[in-house]
């Protein structure tokens, strides 16, 4: 009998499950290094503390502890106040991946793909063989319930090791604990960085946080009201393929073309749906479940040469303007603060709105290049910032029109922290791990245009202080040497000396009125500084 090669091989190939492709894959996910794997963890389960607190409408109260177990061994625990987790599907939202609600809602939200949480699992279970805990309750009188999960890695299913009734001190709420190997360190990447930004960026949350090092660090909340609430779209046809509207044609309940289309996208009313399949002989009387690839090709191309309306923008919660100043300031000292919110603008259907914050000056080091905090939905971008579409922006943007020094090819140089946020119901990042921004001609065009008009405003700012700055030093020059000028001025005019120096102090103190008036606050409280040091050390002298 003869063997054929294709027999052969036929008889190795097999499914392969989500799980085990991310088993063999981790770095895909951010877990390519012990230091970054403890970071994502902890990011992957604040997040979605984050969104069910919103979801819940109420104001987050999150607590984060990592005990080191090991030298490089760790235990994350993370304790929130939101909705809690129903009992039956406590498994599948920690212990399956691609498992969730998010998916494909058009609405903006941290988490989309259902792949986070329960990749931190994975990776606490590969790297240490442990179980995640997980404790959860819904409400004041229902039961709070403990869980001990793993991932059958084969099948991409929850494996339940302990599943019990327990007490739990709040009445709503869900703590979820995982060992796993990682690495601890201080610095610009480090949990601590991550924590910080997320409070900047979410000024309505209080984010308690017990290191390795067991030192309590209090993010404390800024601001008592909640972001706007995000509503889900439908997709905007602008946002759709050929195979995309097929399958969603196939899978349509709806009698008719005309119907599909005004049930199944935002911006299509019943008659421009007739519009567009009059436009290339379609009939939109037709069922959509018999449409053909070549009716849906001319279908989509339709689509595309017609003007439809922008689609909805309430799926879409900024920070706000005032929100970041306030977080800036609550975890930044610096002497001015500035925002600015872009009108939202669409790329492929999908909305999206560019937000830019600024701090200058302060006890932010002046030699070296900017602090560049990079956001998506409110989540920190902590790695993979040379690949991002937000860091080109910034580099590409000429910072020398408006004060800093700026090398080419670099991020420019000065004592300026700045804050760059996309918000969207679908951000398009380079890979799973959700790092970095693709570039989009449309992202980056926007990116840039706030980008210029946050760099005018800081222009402004640095001319002005400057300015104004070199007019005091002139005043107080002037003032040394007013009884030198008033005794001169009485010896040609026969006027006396004090009624002269009494004359002079009223004209410079009028002029010194008026240049304070342009001055920002942050100048005029280091000015009465300044001053108190110059009088305690006059009446030290006139003692001596």
């Amino acid at each position: 009998m003869v063997k054929y090669r294709a027999e052969e091989l036929a008889k190795g190939q097999r499914e392969i499950s989500v799980s085990e492709f991310f088993e063999k894959n981790r770095h895909l996910l951010g877990f390519d290094n012990p230091l970054r794997a403890l970071s994502t963890t902890v990011k992957e389960l604040v997040d979605n503390s984050l969104d069910a607190c919103e979801e819940m409408k109420v104001l987050p109260e999150i607590k984060v502890e990592i005990r080191q177990l090991t030298e490089t061994r760790f235990e994350i625990n993370v304790l929130d106040n939101g909705p809690g987790v129903v009992r039956e599907q406590i498994p599948k939202v920690f212990a399956k991946l691609l498992y969730g609600s998010k998916f494909g809602r058009n609405t903006q939200s941290r988490g989309q793909q259902g792949i986070g949480v329960s990749a931190s699992v994975l990776y606490g279970q590969l790297t240490t063989g442990k179980a995640a805990k997980i404790i959860s309750k819904i409400g004041k009188n229902k039961s709070a319930h403990y869980y001990e999960l793993k991932i059958d890695i084969n099948k991409n299913e929850p494996l339940i090791l302990k599943d019990q009734v327990v007490d739990f001190a709040l009445d709503h709420g869900t703590k979820v604990e995982i060992e796993l190997e990682g690495k601890y360190q201080k610095g610009k990447q480090s949990v601590e960085e991550y924590l910080k930004q997320t409070a900047i960026a979410n000024p309505h949350a209080e984010i308690i946080y017990f290191n390795p090092l067991k030192e309590k660090i209090v993010f404390k909340r800024a601001v008592d009201k909640l972001p706007k609430e995000p509503k889900a779209i439908k997709l905007h046809p602008h946002g759709v393929e050929i195979g995309m509207f097929l399958r969603m044609a196939h899978e349509s309940k709806s009698r008719n073309l005309q119907g599909f289309f005004s049930n199944e996208f935002s911006r299509i009313s019943s008659n421009l749906a007739k519009k567009i399949c009059d436009k290339v002989k379609v009939d939109c009387k037709m069922e959509p479940k018999l449409l053909t690839h070549v009716q849906a090709d001319a279908l989509v191309k339709g689509i595309r040469e017609t003007k439809i309306m922008a689609p909805p923008l309430d799926c879409l919660s900024p920070i706000g303007e005032k929100a970041i100043i306030e977080g800036l300031k609550k975890e930044i000292r610096a002497d001015f603060y500035t925002a600015i919110t872009r009108r939202p603008k669409v790329y492929r259907g999908f909305p999206f709105e560019i937000e830019v914050g600024l701090c200058f000056g302060g006890d932010l080091p002046s030699d070296d290049l900017i602090r560049l905090i990079r956001l998506a939905n409110k989540v920190p971008l902590q790695y993979q910032q040379g690949a991002c579409a937000i860091t080109k922006s910034v580099v590409q943007t000429s910072w020398r029109n408006y004060g800093l020094s700026q090398s080419k090819g670099a991020l420019p140089a000065g004592s300026v922290v700045l804050l760059v946020h996309i918000a969207s119901v679908w951000v398009p990042f380079t890979s799973e791990a959700k790092e970095a921004i693709a570039h989009y001609p449309e992202i980056i065009r926007e990116l840039k245009l706030a980008l210029q008009d946050i760099g005018r405003k800081l222009g402004s700012y640095i001319r002005k202080t400057v300015k104004v700055k070199e007019q005091r030093e002139r005043a107080s020059l002037f003032e040394k040497y007013i009884p030198e000028v008033a005794s001169s001025l009485a010896v040609l005019s026969g006027e006396k000396k004090n009624k002269i120096e009494e004359q002079l102090k009223k004209i410079l103190k009028k002029s010194l009125k008026e240049i304070l008036q342009e001055i920002p606050d942050g100048d005029k409280a280091e000015m009465k500084n300044e001053s108190v040091k110059k009088l305690k050390k006059e009446k030290q002298v006139t003692l001596a």
